[in-house]
């Protein structure tokens, strides 16, 4: 199923530039990011709990953010696409 994180961390401090740091590998290793703080994750049930369980343990819910959709499997025709920057395809085999 196709999931969109997005997330807005407090970078004031080098704790919160920490944070957003933690967050943006964890989420790259996870999918692919789209803009600078939205992924696309195509991840089973499992993956998107435990994700979702680990990105929250890195935020500071007292000033970060942290949003998460769930666009499901039928996502194709829940997603447009205009200008640069077009993703890779989410399913088969990515060869680098």
């Amino acid at each position: 199923m196709l999931i969109l994180i997005t997330y807005d961390v407090s970078t004031e401090t080098p704790a919160g530039r920490k944070r957003l740091n933690k967050l943006a590998k964890k989420c790259v290793a996870n999918g692919q990011r789209v803009q600078n703080s939205v992924f696309e994750c195509n991840v089973d049930w499992s993956r998107f709990v435990t994700l979702q369980d680990e990105l929250k343990n890195i935020i500071n819910p007292d000033e970060d953010s942290l949003r998460f959709y769930n666009l499901g499997n039928s996502y194709k025709e829940k997603v447009i696409h205009i200008g640069t920057k077009s993703s890779i395809p989410l399913e088969g085999e990515l060869i680098i």
